[in-house]
Parts: C-alpha cells; sequence; structure tokens
C-alpha cells in the first residue's frame, strides 16, 4: 500500500462550505444530522498526517483547501470559555448538549497539532488563538480520554514549540496533572487478570496508552513505561482473534472482566490502537508495534470476522462497522477518517499491505455491491 492508492474523494465529498457533516446514507452526505466539532478535529489531524507524508503538489493543495475549512469550523465552534460546541444543525445553529470533555482534549490535540506542523504564519495564528483561549479550560478536564488527549497535546507543544500567550511552565504542570490522573486511574483498577485504567473496555480504547507513551517520549520514566506497555499488550490481547485477527471490542455491551462483545465492531477502535502501536514503537522500536500496526490496516481491507473489506480504495471512503450481518452500509465521516489516518499512520511507518493478499476482486465488487 502506498499514497498513490489513498484517495480522498470521500472526504470531499463529506465536506461543504462550512466543513464536514458527520453522517451519510451510503456514500451520500446526509445533511439533515448536521455537524460535528469531533469529525472537522479529526479531519484536521488526517490532512496534517497525509501532508506530512505526500509529495504530491496537486495533493498538497486539495488537502490545504480542506485543512482550511476544518480549522474555520473550529475557530467558530470555540465558545468564549475555551471549551467547544460539539454538535450543530445544518443550518449552522448549535444542538442542546452536555459539554464534551473528549470533545475539547480531541480540538485541543488538533489545534496543537496544526500549530506545530504548519509553517504558515496565518494558520498557525488561528491555531494559536485557540490553544490560548482553550488553556483555561483545559485545567477542566476530567474524563480519562479528554484528559489523555490533553496530555498528548501539552506534550507536543512543550516538546516543539509553544505559542505566544501560552506559559511553558503551566504546560508542564497540566502535563503533570494529567500524567498522574492516567497512572493513578489504572493503579486503581488493575489486577493480575485485568490490566486497564477503567472497569470495561469501551470506544476509543487505545487512546490511552498511546498518551502515555507519548509523555514517556518526551521524558522518559519507569513508571510511565510500565503502565504504558502493560496496558496497551492487555488492550493488543483483548482485541486479537484467531490468528492474529485485529477483533475490535464490539459497542453491544463493550467488555468488562466477566463478558465481552464482538459485535458491533468500530473502525475507530482499530483506528486508536494502531495509533498507541505507533507511539510504542517510536518508543522502543520493537517491531511487535509494527505488526499489530499491519494488522490494523489489513482489518480495513478484509483481515476482519466477516472476510470483507470495509475501506473502499476508489473513493477513500469507509464503512461505518462491521456487525455478524456483515458491514454497516453507511460512510460518514468518523469511519472515512479512521481509515485514512490508520493508513498514515501504517505509511508513517514503512507498513505496508497488500490488499488482494485477504479479499480477491470478486469479494470487492460483491462487497461494494451490497454497500
Amino acid at each position: 500500500m502506498t499514497s498513490s492508492v489513498i484517495k480522498f474523494d470521500h472526504l470531499e465529498r463529506m465536506t461543504d462550505d462550512t466543513g464536514l457533516l458527520e453522517h451519510s446514507l451510503g456514500r451520500i452526505p446526509r445533511r439533515r444530522e448536521g455537524y460535528s466539532t469531533d469529525d472537522n478535529a479529526r479531519a484536521i489531524w488526517a490532512c496534517l498526517e497525509w501532508l506530512a507524508l505526500l509529495k504530491n503538489r496537486e495533493m498538497e493543495k486539495r488537502l490545504y483547501r480542506l485543512l482550511d475549512r476544518y480549522l474555520a469550523f473550529l475557530l467558530w465552534a470555540q465558545n468564549d470559555d475555551g471549551t467547544f460546541h460539539n454538535n450543530f444543525f445544518f443550518d449552522r445553529t448549535k444542538e442542546e448538549e452536555t459539554p464534551s470533555d473528549d470533545c475539547l482534549g480531541r480540538s485541543f490535540w488538533a489545534v496543537a497539532s496544526a500549530y506545530i506542523q504548519l509553517n504558515d504564519p496565518a494558520r498557525c495564528e488561528a491555531a494559536a488563538d485557540m490553544l490560548r483561549r482553550g488553556m483555561p479550560a483545559a485545567w477542566k478536564l476530567h474524563s480519562l480520554r479528554g484528559i489523555a488527549w490533553g496530555l498528548a497535546a501539552c506534550g507536543l507543544l512543550l516538546e516543539k514549540a509553544s505559542p505566544p500567550g501560552v506559559d511553558k511552565e503551566e504546560l508542564a504542570t497540566l502535563a503533570g496533572r494529567f500524567e498522574r490522573r492516567l497512572l493513578e486511574a489504572y493503579w486503581t483498577h488493575t489486577d493480575d487478570g485485568w490490566r486497564w485504567y477503567e472497569p470495561e473496555l469501551t470506544y476509543g480504547n487505545g487512546v490511552l496508552p498511546w498518551a502515555l507513551w507519548t509523555a514517556y517520549r518526551r521524558a522518559p520514566r519507569q513508571e510511565v513505561k510500565e503502565v504504558a506497555e502493560e496496558s496497551l499488550a492487555f488492550l493488543i490481547e483483548m482485541m486479537s482473534g484467531p490468528e492474529g485477527t485485529i477483533r475490535p471490542v464490539g459497542n453491544r455491551g463493550w467488555c468488562s472482566r466477566r463478558y465481552r462483545a464482538d459485535w458491533d465492531q468500530q473502525p475507530i477502535d482499530v483506528m486508536k490502537l494502531a495509533l498507541a502501536a505507533r507511539e510504542a514503537y517510536w518508543a522502543t522500536e520493537d517491531g511487535r508495534y509494527r505488526d499489530v500496526v499491519r494488522r490494523c490496516l489489513a482489518w480495513f481491507y478484509g483481515k476482519n470476522d466477516g472476510n470483507v473489506p470495509l475501506a473502499d480504495r476508489s473513493d477513500g471512503s469507509c464503512c461505518d462497522g462491521l456487525g455478524p450481518n456483515g458491514p454497516n452500509p453507511n460512510r460518514g465521516a468518523e469511519s472515512t477518517l479512521s481509515y485514512l489516518l490508520t493508513a498514515a499512520i501504517a505509511q508513517s511507518i514503512s507498513v505496508e499491505v497488500v490488499f488482494d493478499e485477504y479479499v480477491d476482486n470478486e469479494t470487492v465488487r460483491m462487497a461494494n455491491t451490497r454497500i
């Protein structure tokens, strides 16, 4: 798999002059269900990942056009108190909602990544403004996934360069607070048979060990490495089926010490596992983590419990999930971005997956016909 086969057609199809639409019916955007800041933050991240990999000038211009749309969305979605409103109707009015720590943490990470990676001062200033306004809100993060995104964002800004108006000492203090919170959660819930931060494995699990691996790479400490290593090993074990096939924890009941749901499997959980494995590989150079990334990408291409591809390389879209009766036919923003991000993660550490190794052309044709 090389960048030449990566397509952004569906991402562009799902993007209008406001931002990235959240849902689709099949391949067609479902406008009545509006937008989410979560998806636009993920889209910023996906564009940045691919801009760091691509050498094609026309493709770069296309991604920058999309990136500007998503940055503008987050700039608009940020509230006066620095938090981000998550859900919007198609007419751009706000939906009623409970504020989301995950949305704040993920958005904070996305704009921190944009500030660090982008060379254009005009784009950087938009990211810097959101970071300055978001810092007071970041101190109030309490959910583990929001904290994980916050820890990674703080670490990135500490390692590279923080924007004017964002104090390095404050960033370091906040990062230390987030790190301790994750470590304490792990020590509270872990025992001989359960090595995790919570009493259940639910959604987006890989972001928790990933955040600690980012902290370890920035400032190596043995206790951080041990928790990151043990929890990621546990997650890999719980997300592996026969012969090493990736088997995400299903959202029809999640996974506890006594029960594990196999369906429905979500692309975002596979991407978060790949993300954590890449960070662990960067920290340790252990080839086993590269193999996990390879298996995650293979899941999208048909090496999964349904033996059917979820990603369509012809337009870069991805089915919304995998159930006992096959793929969900819809191809929304979250699933499509999960595929594009997993492919970028794999390419960034030179992991290749041969699509035809897992499915033949007739299987692909039939799957796309059903979808």
